[in-house]
């Protein structure tokens, strides 16, 4: 079916006429993503919580010091908080077109379910760590709260934060006392390699969505309902105060952990669980406190015509978030990898990460550069046809 029968409620938002706040955090939150998973790709060294080398230069540890306090456990609940935000737009579009709840339910459902596939095929062919799994389960298991009043929204982010706390609490005993092998990204065997990620993604997908997922989604909902990024201008009170006492809250909680895994602190093992759990449940105030703060930077350039080239660049990089976040992996696998590049054997985090940044880069320009033809990324366009065809 072609763009121009396709139905009017199928029909994608033209790049141009899309909302900037939103894509915007998704271009930037793939930086935050990319520099937070190249480091999972080492091999060879010992691991603190987070899975920072232990043994690394002083520049490693500085640079591991800064992404554990800004980046980790931070970025995926942004990336949750954006996911839920982003099903709300697509049901509010879906029935101002005529169509009923119980349709628009089954679109999102086979949205959700082809997500997950394609976090299986991410996590079969390239990475252990994928995310897209847990935002395919959390779509698949709570899309009724999209409808659900907000008090019950409010009070089931509440409960789940304090599973978040629970489960974390919980891998981090589990972190403490596993065997320190050689992580599946140091595998020499591709066949070996491929079985293991698959086993690994089987069940870091429960937990990112029992523990990381659902309550940052949850207050995505809340927040597309108040079209809190759509019209940032209007919320101005709302962004600041989320965005300061946000962030002050993901840097305070993350301080602990920041002195145990660059060994500027010995505790005991429950002292640094502890501290590792209060790291993962302020970081959802951080996911928060950034999708805030990139909403209250575009509110502060409202009165522009248009915006500039860079905030152009990188709301592309958002437009086609699925596909640039899945090139991440590619390169990553071609340049880290023991049967590949092997480039994961040799470098320390500071590498990893500057090779992190230089690959967001790519793709920020790759996108930049397709999309102002109209062009939409390749595997989002592959996500909306199978969703289509699925739903009827």
């Amino acid at each position: 079916m072609s763009t121009t029968t396709m139905p009017a409620d199928r029909r994608a938002v033209p790049l141009a006429r899309r909302s900037l706040a939103p894509d915007l955090a998704r271009g930037l939150m793939l930086l935050l993503i990319a520099v937070a998973h190249a480091h999972m790709y080492l091999s060879g060294h010992p691991v603190g919580f987070r899975g920072y080398t232990l043994d690394g230069s002083a520049l490693d540890r500085l640079v591991a010091g800064i992404q554990i306090l800004l980046v980790d456990g931070r970025a995926l609940p942004m990336f949750a908080a954006l996911f839920g935000y982003g099903l709300v737009q697509l049901a509010s579009r879906q029935l101002a077109a005529g169509r009923a709840w119980p349709d628009v339910r089954r679109v999102l459902r086979a949205r959700s379910l082809w997500l997950l596939a394609f976090g299986f095929c991410h996590a079969l062919l390239l990475f252990f760590g994928d995310i897209l799994g847990a935002y395919g389960l959390v779509g698949l298991v709570l899309v009724g709260f999209i409808r659900r009043g907000d008090r019950a929204l409010l009070w089931a982010a509440g409960l789940t934060t304090v599973l978040h706390v629970a489960v974390l609490a919980l891998f981090g005993l589990l972190t403490v006392s596993a065997d320190k092998g050689d992580s599946i990204a140091g595998m020499g065997d591709p066949a070996e390699a491929l079985m293991m990620r698959v086993v690994g993604w089987s069940g870091m997908t429960p937990t990112y969505f029992a523990a990381s997922v659902v309550p940052a989604f949850l207050f995505g909902i809340w927040a597309a309902r108040r079209r809190v990024l759509e019209e940032p201008w209007a919320h101005r009170t709302l962004l600041l105060r989320t965005g300061v006492v946000g962030t002050a809250i993901a840097v305070a909680g993350g301080v602990p952990l920041m002195l145990v895994d660059t060994r500027l602190w010995a505790p005991s093992d429950a002292i640094g669980v502890s501290a590792y759990a209060l790291h993962s449940v302020s970081g959802i105030a951080g996911g928060l406190a950034y999708a805030a703060l990139i909403g209250l930077a575009v509110a502060g350039g409202a009165r522009r015509a248009a915006p500039g080239p860079v905030a152009r660049a990188l709301a592309a990089c958002g437009q086609w978030s699925l596909t640039c976040y899945l090139l991440q992996s590619v390169v990553f696998t071609v340049v880290f990898v023991p049967y590949l590049g092997g480039l994961g054997t040799r470098v320390g985090d500071a590498a990893a990460s500057a090779v992190a940044v230089i690959t967001w880069l790519a793709t920020v320009v790759l996108a930049a550069s397709l999309s102002r033809t109209g062009r939409r990324g390749p595997a989002e366009t592959l996500l909306r046809r199978l969703t289509y065809r699925r739903a009827g």
